[in-house]
C-alpha cells in the first residue's frame, strides 16, 4: 500500500565498457517492436532469472492458472488465449529489469519474468513483444499490447490514459563514479552546477526538470543531457561527461555491483521516491483506460504475492527491498504538479 516517502535504498552503478557492447549486442538482436524470442517452460512452471547471464538465479516456480481470476478478464483477451506483454528495453535494456540473455536473442529481467508468472495464474500464454520506452505506450494505446510490465512508475497525469494494478516500490537513484565524494543527500539544492542524466519521457525526468526550473528561479544552474540508451550514459558517466545519472535503483544497484572491482565502479549518491516528495512510489502492470485488465492483473499479483512466488521471483533478481504487501487498482501516483 502506498506510505510516506522512504528513499534509503540500493543502487546500482555503471557497466565496465566490455559487459556494456556485449549487452548492447544482444539487444540489438530483438529488433524494434518485435516478439522477443523465449523459452518455454513446462505446464504449470514459470522460470525466472533463466539465461540472465548473472543479473538473477534461476528459479523454476510452480503457478498455475486461477479459474476465478481468469474468468474476471475481458471477453476478448480470455478469447485470444494469449497476454501480450509489452517491455520498453530497446535499444540496450536495463540489467536486472529487462535486458537481452546470454543466448542474445531471449528477452529477460524482473518485468518480463513478473508478466510471464502473470499469464500463469491468468491461464493465457506469455507473449512478450520489446520495443523501445516510447513504442511501449504506443503499443497499448493502439491494442498491440495488452499490458505492460517495464519498470513504470504510477502518475495521476498517467491514470489519464492508463489503468494500474501496482507490484513494486519506486525508488530512483543517483549513480556517480565511486571516486566520485558527491552525494544528494535529499536536497535538490546540492544538484547546482552539476550535469545529470536522465531517461526521456521517464517520471525521473519529470522530477528532475522541476528541479531545474525551482533552481533556475534562484540564479543556480543544473545541466539535463540526454544519451540514446543506456550504454552510452554508462560511458557518458566514466569518461566523466557527465555527473551523474538519475534512474531505477534496482539497476543502479546491479551496475554497482557489476563494476565494484572495475576502474570505473560506480556507487550510490542518494534515492529518491519516483512519486515525489511526500509519497512512496509504485511500479504498475500498465493497461489503457477501461481495458477491465487491472482488477484481474492486481488479482492475479496477489495471488503470486500471497502463495510465495511473488517473493521468490523478488529474491531471485536481489529486489526483495522493493516488495509491496498487496497490488493495488489505480493507487495514488506522482502528482500533477510535484513542485
Amino acid at each position: 500500500m502506498p506510505s510516506h516517502l522512504s528513499r534509503r535504498a540500493v543502487f546500482r552503478g555503471i557497466t565496465a565498457a566490455t559487459a556494456v557492447a556485449t549487452l548492447a549486442t544482444g539487444l540489438a538482436a530483438c529488433g524494434g517492436d518485435s516478439e522477443a524470442v523465449t523459452k518455454t517452460d513446462t505446464a504449470g512452471t514459470v522460470t525466472v532469472g533463466r539465461l540472465s547471464n548473472g543479473a538473477a538465479k534461476e528459479t523454476a516456480l510452480k503457478v498455475s492458472e486461477v479459474k476465478s481470476i481468469s474468468a474476471e478478464l475481458p471477453a476478448s483477451v480470455r478469447r485470444s488465449g494469449k497476454l501480450v506483454i509489452g517491455v520498453g528495453a530497446l535499444p540496450s535494456g536495463s540489467a536486472p529489469l529487462n535486458f537481452v540473455g546470454s543466448d542474445q536473442k531471449t528477452l529477460t529481467g524482473s518485468e518480463p519474468d513478473l508478466g510471464r508468472l502473470v499469464a500463469a495464474v491468468l491461464g493465457l500464454k506469455p507473449e512478450i513483444r520489446n520495443s523501445t520506452w516510447e513504442n511501449l505506450f504506443v503499443g497499448v494505446d493502439s491494442g498491440k499490447v495488452d499490458v505492460a510490465f517495464s519498470n513504470v512508475t504510477v502518475t495521476e497525469e498517467r491514470k489519464r490514459k492508463y489503468e494500474f494494478a501496482s507490484y513494486r516500490k519506486d525508488n530512483l537513484a543517483f549513480e556517480v563514479l565511486k571516486k566520485n565524494s558527491w552525494n544528494f543527500d535529499d536536497d535538490y539544492e546540492n544538484l547546482a552546477g552539476k550535469t545529470v542524466s536522465v531517461g526521456a519521457g521517464t517520471n525521473q525526468e519529470k522530477i528532475l526538470l522541476e528541479w531545474k526550473a525551482k533552481l533556475a528561479k534562484e540564479g543556480k544552474t543544473l545541466t539535463v543531457k540526454y544519451f540514446p540508451d543506456q550504454n552510452a550514459t554508462n560511458l557518458a558517466l566514466a569518461s566523466g561527461k557527465i555527473d551523474a545519472f538519475l534512474g531505477p535503483n534496482p539497476a543502479v544497484a546491479y551496475r554497482a555491483r557489476q563494476t565494484a572491482n572495475t576502474p570505473n565502479a560506480t556507487r550510490n549518491a542518494g534515492t529518491f521516491s519516483g512519486a515525489g516528495e511526500t509519497l512512496q512510489g509504485l511500479i504498475a502492470a500498465t493497461a489503457k483506460k477501461d481495458s477491465g485488465l487491472a482488477k484481474p492483473l492486481a488479482d492475479a499479483l496477489n495471488h503470486l504475492i500471497e502463495n510465495g512466488q511473488y517473493g521468490k521471483w523478488l529474491a531471485a533478481y536481489g529486489l526483495s527491498n522493493e516488495s509491496v504487501a498487496k497490488s493495488e487498482v489505480n493507487p495514488p501516483g506522482l502528482p500533477l504538479d510535484n513542485s
